[in-house]
This record gives C-alpha cells, structure tokens and sequence, in this order.
C-alpha cells in the first residue's frame, strides 16, 4: 500500500473542479443569500473523491478532462446537496463537517433545507446546459438520476429502515452501504467513462471499480470513524457507534474490516487492468482510499 498523501496530481485535479463549480453556481440566478449557503456548502474544500474519479474515468478511456467537468461538477453538487441534508437535525445533527460549521449550523435550518434543495436541482440544470451531445447528455442525466435516487433510498434504510427481515445485519450493512454511498461512488466512473465516449466493454470495467472502490470508502470511513478524533477528521467521530448503527468495525471487528479493506482495493485494481497505464491514476487513487486517515 502506498502512503496516506494523496497523489500529487489529485491538487490539479481539484482545482479544476473548483473553478468549474464556483462558475457553475455563479451562472445561475439565485437569490445572494442562497447562493452563498450554497457556496458554503459546496466550496468548503473536501476530499473531492467522486468528481476525481469522473476525471480520471474519462482520461482512462481516452478523453480529455475538459469532457469530464460537467459531469465532475454535477456529482460534487449531488455529493454537497446529501451533506448538508444528513447533517440536519432531523437526521444525523451534526455541527462539524470538514473542519467547519454544518451549513444549518452556519445558515438556519430553513436555508440549510433550501441549499440542499438547490443542490439536489443545480446539476441537471448544469448538465442540460453544458453537453452539447444530446444523446450522451440524456445517458448522463438518467445515470445520475438513478443514482441519487439510490443514495436517498440508501440513506433511508440507514436512518429509518425498511429492511426485508430475512436480511443478516452484514447483508444489511453492505445494502444500506451499496445505495447510500456506493451509488454515487459508482456513478462517478460510469458518468466518467459516459464523458469520454466509453465502450461498454470499458464502461462495465470502470462500472466493476466502481464497485469495489465505492465499497472499500465506507469499510475505511467506518475504521476512521472509531480510531480517529473529530479534529484530526474535520467531522463528529464515533457518532455510528453513539447512535447504534451497523457498521463493519461493530460486525467485523476492526482487523478483519481492514483486510476486507485491502481484498477491495485489489478488486477494484483488478477489475481495471485491461486499461494498462491509461488508469495508472485510478490505481493509485484506490490504493490512496485504502490507506487515507482522514
């Protein structure tokens, strides 16, 4: 395994995303005080994970990475808009997200629900406007549609549930973990692998990564959230375990959590491998989320 610093070329990478955001946003009419909750909530810096994996997807299959920013900017705002709705009273009440105030927090409840909202709508808006191909367009909407509606359904199982009683509470765990934020994770490469003019052979590797790796974040965020403070996390830790969910340290213990851990990033390796050095950054960016203490 490779070290806990992100790869050197991820700042690039960021920075790309972030000037296409901060435009993205700037372009739409809004009222001053919504768009700032939603800049807020948007702009506050974050690891980035899945409008970096749209990125790497498309230059994997051969595109270039200005093919992948709307849809980069579009998953970060749906990433954003699932944030600031979990942290609400209502659902999590949490008061620390990346080293901050949450945005209800920051803004009011009222205007936290409204930039949620305007999160959750932005990105369509943003996508309708940006691809010129309508076909390749109407591909990236439904995808990312599908899968914030997977990510909601996720997030409900994990707050409310609804399982089916026959399910054990490892099949329980991986379901709500799959949907609540596999899906996105997932996404990311198929709506990377879209951008670029994917073959399916290539868009089912990049759909199998997706898997893995989407998997492998929330077995290492579960790690984190037990081993590590909320000043070194930037967010509330130990707040799973305080509310009795299920989470693959409570199930697995920790040793075997992190074996499942290295046996995903080896999948997601795997799974990639016909695409020779073109993934070389997904690779490492795996191997990254594997390792990262934060």
């Amino acid at each position: 395994m490779s070290s806990a610093a992100p790869p050197a070329w991820h700042a690039a990478i960021v920075a790309d995303v972030d000037a296409h955001l901060a435009r993205a946003v700037s372009e739409m009419d809004l009222p001053a005080n919504l768009a700032q909750a939603v800049n807020y909530a948007l702009l506050q810096g974050g690891k980035r994970l899945r409008p970096t994996l749209v990125v790497l997807s498309t230059e994997a299959v051969g595109a270039r990475r200005e093919q992948a920013l709307p849809a980069a900017a579009a998953i970060e705002m749906i990433h954003a808009f699932s944030l600031v709705h979990d942290d609400l009273p209502a659902m999590d009440d949490d008061d620390l997200r990346r080293g901050q105030p949450t945005c209800h927090v920051r803004f009011g409840e009222a205007m936290a629900i409204l930039a949620g909202d305007a999160l959750a709508t932005l990105p369509y808006l943003h996508l309708a406007r940006c691809v010129e191909d309508a076909a390749r367009r109407s591909r990236l909407i439904e995808e990312l549609a599908a899968a914030t509606l997977a990510m909601i359904a996720g997030q409900t199982l994990d707050t409310l549930g609804g399982f089916a009683e026959s399910l054990s509470a490892r099949q329980r765990l991986e379901l709500t973990h799959r949907s609540k934020t596999g899906a996105l994770i997932r996404s990311a490469c198929r709506l990377g692998a879209i951008s670029g003019g994917a073959t399916e052979s290539q868009l089912a590797a990049l759909t199998a990564y997706g898997e893995s790796i989407g998997l492998l974040f929330q077995v290492v965020d579960d790690i984190l959230d037990v081993t590590q403070s909320a000043e070194h996390l930037g967010k509330r830790s130990n707040k799973d375990d305080a509310a009795g969910k299920l989470t693959y340290p409570s199930i697995l213990g920790l040793d075997e959590s992190r074996q499942l851990a290295e046996r995903l990033c080896s999948q997601a390796i795997e799974a990639i491998e016909p695409f020779g050095h073109a993934a070389d950054g997904l690779i490492a960016l795996c191997r990254y989320m594997a390792v990262r203490t934060k």
